[in-house]
């Protein structure tokens, strides 16, 4: 396609366009659409500009797309992936229709090793008869993303972003600049969606704060066919200082290699000396492999301060909406990225009307926040609590031997829902949890922790 068919004009100029007042409404019945306060757009649909093109930028381009918005997403390098895991919960595959061809194993069994190498067999037994965790390659999944928001009706274009002027009005547009192959465009909006990652220009444009980033640093090893087979439907994790001072390390199962990587947040300048670590935990387990691929990205280890300002909205990693403990993104950026799209839908009423900053707080971050605050705030607890030591480690690991708490913990990963236990069953679970941290001689010590 040209270059120059990405400098798209507005159907009818900003300046030209009539303004019809309607009595703002501020009451929201949950649920229901609640009738903009803004002005009707006359002679057009609203017009929307994602920059990123990840799972949180898809899924917005196309919810924002077959919602009837006039919707564009850009994003530089389409090829590229960003250094991931690949785990996504089962619950993914339907909710956002992921072929299953796109799943390269299916993780049955996985491992959590202990400082002391104390090794607990995880989900081999609690995991049902149907279930697995499936692991997949960010880049063939980004792809699949991207084409499908094509399909919707949203215009990918892969180019760089190079400023964002700021509007002095609520009706005047955003003005997008960029270049495709040396070529210097704009583009004029009326709202942005920022899902270009932990680095994203769109949170510096629009001042939107800092926030603390974890990084991860991952190796992908193609091994001989009879290492390969030991790692067909297992994922291994391991803790403890050797391997990160404050997260975890990994070995998981792809197509035809395995992902052996690392995180932190307060060692970042020996992520290679942690990474050195576990590979000299596994060396038996990948001897004889072929390193293909070397990768590191930040991670945000909390929301960012501001994710909604003006006409724009933040989703995934630039919102910061990578859970702590287990470091999971994947889901809650396209689920990010689809709720911020649909909430632009329902506010500007299938893009007809303008959307303010109050429509995106209300129809957006109010929903994300009910939905998944207390699942953030937990998590961080759990990583505070158990990965602050070895000996905590030792706590955490002796913890997931418990059947219970597996199949606890495989109900709410695997179905993004609180799981409904057993009254009882969870007062043990509890008691059990105390008794290991106790023998650990993290309770009753330091409980700094444990604050929420």
């Amino acid at each position: 396609m040209a270059a120059s068919q990405f400098q798209i004009p507005l159907k009818t100029p900003f300046s030209q366009l009539s303004i019809k007042k309607q009595k703002p409404c501020f009451l929201k019945p949950r649920h229901l659409t609640i009738i903009s306060a803004y002005p009707h757009l006359q002679g057009r649909k609203l017009r929307a500009a994602v920059r990123g093109g990840g799972p949180a930028g898809s899924s917005a381009a196309e919810a924002l797309a077959l919602g009837g918005i006039e919707t564009f997403f850009f994003e530089r390098s389409p090829s590229t992936a960003k250094p991931c895991g690949g785990a996504i919960p089962l619950c993914m595959i339907g909710e956002f229709s992921i072929p299953l061809h796109l799943i390269d194993r299916h993780v049955t069994k996985m491992k959590i090793i202990s400082p002391s190498n104390h090794a607990v067999d995880f989900g081999s037994k609690s995991l049902r008869a149907h279930e697995y965790i499936p692991m997949l390659r960010r880049e063939v999944l980004d792809s699949f993303l991207r084409t499908r928001a094509q399909s919707a009706g949203a215009q990918l274009i892969p180019s760089l972003v190079t400023h964002l002027e700021i509007p002095s009005s609520p009706f005047s547009p955003y003005i997008i600049h960029h270049t495709i192959n040396n070529s210097r465009k704009t583009l004029a909006v009326d709202l942005i969606i920022g899902a270009d990652g932990a680095n994203s220009k769109v949170a510096i444009f629009i001042k939107a704060g800092n926030y603390t980033c974890a990084i991860a640093f991952q190796e992908r090893i193609r091994l001989p066919d009879e290492k390969m087979e030991y790692h067909r439907n297992l994922a291994e994790m391991y803790v403890g200082d050797d391997v990160s001072p404050d997260f975890y390390a990994w070995v998981f199962p792809k197509c035809d290699h395995v992902a052996v990587g690392t995180g932190t947040v307060c060692a970042k300048q020996d992520i290679k000396l942690n990474q050195r670590g576990i590979k000299e935990k596994v060396k038996n387990k990948i001897s004889g492999g072929q390193v293909i691929k070397v990768e590191a990205h930040p991670i945000p280890e909390h929301p960012r301060p501001i994710r909604v300002r003006g006409r724009v909205a933040l989703v995934g990693d630039v919102a910061g909406y990578v859970t702590k403990y287990s470091g999971e993104g994947i889901y809650f950026a396209a689920k990010s990225g689809r709720m911020c799209g649909e909430a632009i839908v329902r506010a500007s009423e299938g893009g007809e009307s303008m959307t303010s900053e109050d429509d995106l707080k209300r129809e957006y971050l109010m929903e994300w926040d009910n939905k998944y605050v207390n699942t953030f705030r937990f998590l961080d607890l759990l990583q505070r609590v158990f990965y602050g030591s070895n000996v905590a480690r030792e706590a955490l690991v002796e913890v997931c031997g418990n059947e219970y708490v597996q199949r606890m913990t495989f109900d709410s990963y695997l179905y993004k829902k609180l799981a409904k236990g057993d009254r009882w069953e969870d007062l043990k679970m509890v008691l059990g949890t105390i008794g290991s941290l106790m023998r650990c001689k993290i309770v009753g010590g330091n409980t700094e922790a444990f604050r929420l």
